[in-house]
């Protein structure tokens, strides 16, 4: 019996254009797998400049106030992701101090607060006297989203300014003080492009607060204390300037309407 040559897959009509479009489906899919691995699952955040950042104001370190003796040991400090709101205290002190003596005020309230109440640092972010030298107070950075306790179920996403002194009715605000605080509240609120006039949302972490725990409440993005828990805090006098802090803040972050 004569054997026929063995075909060839060339001579088979059809056959190598299915072949041809196999390999170029495999090489696609394999490509595509290089390419998805070749890049990070989750993209680099832009590094595009936020829009309406505010110059630093200065601020005096923790060393201006707190000395070896009285510092107790801590913790480490705790960060949020960013800040998008202030809470304006007062810290219920006596009005007529020499701005010298400040540190010492200050020292005080870090001793009653890490004494008495058993906290593991100052719970204010930062603190302003009344000639208007700001001051860090808890510790972490100034210039990071350090955690708080300032504000009972309030404390992340937000930073607390004390105003060193009593601004219940009746009392004077110095306008070196609130020009102080405008200027620390909007270079706070610059890096998460938070107007200083707007309402933002924040969410309660606690019963204590006017708020139920796991409650969302829109708030002022620079509120008083007693906007989220029962106090007279920062006082009727002060609470009458944060309009005006609020309109400096969005001038300072170059905002015009």
């Amino acid at each position: 019996m004569k054997w026929t040559r063995p075909w060839r897959i060339a001579r088979l009509p059809g056959v190598l254009p299915a072949l041809t479009a196999v390999a170029a489906l495999l090489l696609l899919v394999t490509g595509s797998e290089r390419a998805v691995t070749a890049h990070p699952a989750h993209p680099t955040p832009s590094t595009a400049p936020v829009a309406h950042r505010a110059p630093r104001p200065a601020i005096l370190p923790r060393s201006a106030w707190l000395d070896q003796a009285t510092l107790r040991r801590q913790p480490p400090p705790r960060y949020d992701d960013r800040v998008i709101a202030v809470f304006v205290h007062h810290t219920d002190s006596p009005n007529d101090y020499d701005c010298a003596d400040a540190p010492r005020i200050i020292r005080s309230l870090y001793s009653g607060q890490t004494g008495a109440r058993h906290w593991d640092d100052i719970g204010y972010n930062f603190l302003v006297d009344r000639c208007g030298t700001i001051y860090e107070g808890r510790a972490g950075g100034a210039d990071r989203p350090v955690t708080g306790a300032h504000t009972m179920g309030f404390n992340h996403r937000s930073t607390g300014i004390a105003a060193l002194g009593t601004f219940t009715a009746g009392a004077t605000v110095p306008t070196a003080m609130t020009d102080a605080i405008a200027a620390l509240a909007a270079w706070k609120l610059g890096p998460s492009d938070t107007d200083p006039r707007a309402h933002v949302r924040l969410t309660s972490t606690s019963d204590l607060s006017r708020y139920h725990t796991g409650a969302p409440a829109t708030l002022p993005a620079i509120a008083g204390h007693n906007t989220v828990y029962a106090t007279t805090c920062p006082g009727a006098a002060l609470t009458t300037t944060l309009p005006t802090i609020r309109a400096k803040a969005a001038r300072l972050q170059g905002r015009t309407r």
